[in-house]
């Protein structure tokens, strides 16, 4: 769902402006119903005034006959009665017989119609209603605003003696309610509207203002995950927030705290660790040139003959290759101080085209192209260093397109708004999977020969100048080291 998919805060501001919506929905509702139900009952009562009022007067006139009247003398007596009844109360009026046949008709005698031949009835139900109830009223509509009521009831004469059905009907005109109604909708409209502006800014600032402890925690907690167990990792504080938000701080606090013990303790195991292992690789290291050192001086030993007219030649051969195995362990002490202390940095503005093709002229192999997007750069940067991890990544390239009918060994230099990037690329061998993990690890090397200081080493430079190295390679089709440095 789309919706569980947004962030927290997205999810408060659109809640609210759905609710509000809603509010508003059932707000007009409402009102609709309210206006239409108060002008229902409104005509209701209206009505009942009316019939109340004609049926008074209609009594009235019954009453003062000079005899009880029977049904057959009711369109004689009322015929002009009526007229005047029907124009104060402003109702139409039916008489009906016992039967149910129309006797008069008042819209009928005000056209000077007769109606002695009408063959108009009650309509059936009408009739039976008049067994069980002496009044009822039904209403309908007829057209857009009108609705037509009419009440029926019986008809006494000054007796008591009924001689008829009364059926008095009036045409209600809501026109003037319903643009009452409609002026009103669209006022509250416009106010709902404005409403609606205002509440959409309060619900942002307001769900902006909720998720804010949430937002800055959140920012912590990326934090943490972008720098590990680092001291940057900071404790959160602040002021007055919901207990919910207090206890989640407290308990990132927690963590804090319980990830900085972590980190000490851990930070000193790893530098234990990684002194054993630096003593483990120096001593490793350096029997290898005591072993021939040794066997030479003991085959010395044994044919040592001063009266040997070649032992000047001899001893000479000998001390080479003492002093030979003496280079190789002083070469082994320097690349180790190298890696464990960098050499202090020299910078100074550089072209780095020419370094690096100062890199790449120690190499006489005819496989290594160089090309570059500028003809010139220049950073701030340590000469010796930058041709020191070139050589580096030429030397690893060199070496993984031994094999290669074709070798092809690629030095591009890309330079960016903000940055350059320094790529060697080569169709070599390439890295097996389970080995990339290992690549910038000291000691790890895919060589017969060498130390596996030279990529650690180059990643550690690198570094230094805040910039990046990582790799692309693929098994039978070639590696891409990419070094991106930023321009200060």
């Amino acid at each position: 769902m789309i919706f569980k998919k947004l962030s927290l805060r997205i999810r408060i501001f659109l809640s609210m402006i759905l609710l509000i919506l809603l509010t508003y929905v059932l707000i007009a509702f409402m009102t609709v119903y309210q206006y239409n139900e108060q002008t229902a009952n409104y005509n209701k009562r209206r009505f009942a005034r009316k019939e109340n009022a004609t049926r008074l007067s209609i009594k009235y006139e019954l009453d003062n006959t000079k005899h009880p009247l029977e049904t057959s003398e009711l369109f004689d007596y009322f015929k002009e009665p009526i007229l005047e009844i029907v124009k104060v109360h402003k109702v139409n009026i039916n008489f009906y017989d016992l039967n149910g046949k129309l006797l008069l008709d008042s819209r009928a005698i005000a056209n000077n119609d007769s109606i002695y031949d009408s063959s108009e009835y009650l309509k059936p139900y009408e009739l039976n209603k008049f067994k069980t109830e002496k009044r009822f009223v039904e209403g309908r509509d007829l057209d857009e605003g009108r609705r037509l009521q009419s009440s029926y009831s019986y008809l006494y004469n000054k007796a008591g003696v009924l001689i008829g059905f009364l059926k008095m009907h009036y045409v209600q005109d809501n026109t003037v309610q319903d643009k009452n109604l409609n002026e009103f909708l669209t006022r509250l409209a416009y106010v709902y509207l404005l409403m609606f502006v205002i509440a959409i800014s309060f619900a942002y600032f307001l769900s902006s203002y909720i998720t804010r402890s949430l937002k800055t925690i959140l920012e912590k907690i990326e934090r943490i995950g972008k720098t590990g167990l680092h001291s940057e990792n900071e404790k959160i504080y602040m002021g007055s927030t919901s207990k919910e938000i207090k206890k989640l701080i407290t308990a990132y606090n927690n963590m804090i705290d319980q990830l900085e013990e972590a980190a000490r303790k851990l930070a000193s195991s790893e530098r234990e660790q990684a002194w054993r292992e630096m003593a483990k690789q120096v001593a490793h290291e350096i029997k290898n040139p005591l072993t021939p050192m040794r066997l030479t001086v003991q085959s010395f030993e044994r044919k040592f003959d001063p009266t040997d007219p070649e032992i000047k030649d001899k001893l000479k051969e000998y001390s080479e290759s003492l002093i030979q195995q003496i280079d190789v362990m002083s070469s082994i002490a320097t690349a180790f101080s190298d890696f464990a202390k960098m050499p202090k940095q020299h910078k100074k503005k550089e072209e780095v085209i020419s370094v690096i093709k100062v890199a790449l002229d120690i190499f006489e192999n005819e496989n290594i192209e160089f090309s570059s997007n500028s003809e010139e750069v220049y950073l701030l940067i340590d000469k010796g260093q930058l041709i020191r991890v070139v050589t580096n990544l030429v030397k690893n390239a060199i070496h993984a397109v031994e094999d290669v009918k074709h070798p092809v060994i690629e030095v591009l230099l890309h330079d960016s708004e903000g940055y350059f990037e320094i790529k060697v690329n080569d169709n070599g061998k390439g890295i097996a999977e389970e080995l990339k993990s290992l690549i910038f690890e000291p000691r790890f090397t895919t060589k017969s020969s060498g130390m596996g200081l030279g990529l650690a080493m180059s990643k550690k430079i690198i570094e230094m100048y805040n910039g990046t190295i990582d790799f692309d390679s693929q098994v039978d089709n070639g590696t891409k080291f990419t070094i991106r440095i930023p321009k200060e």
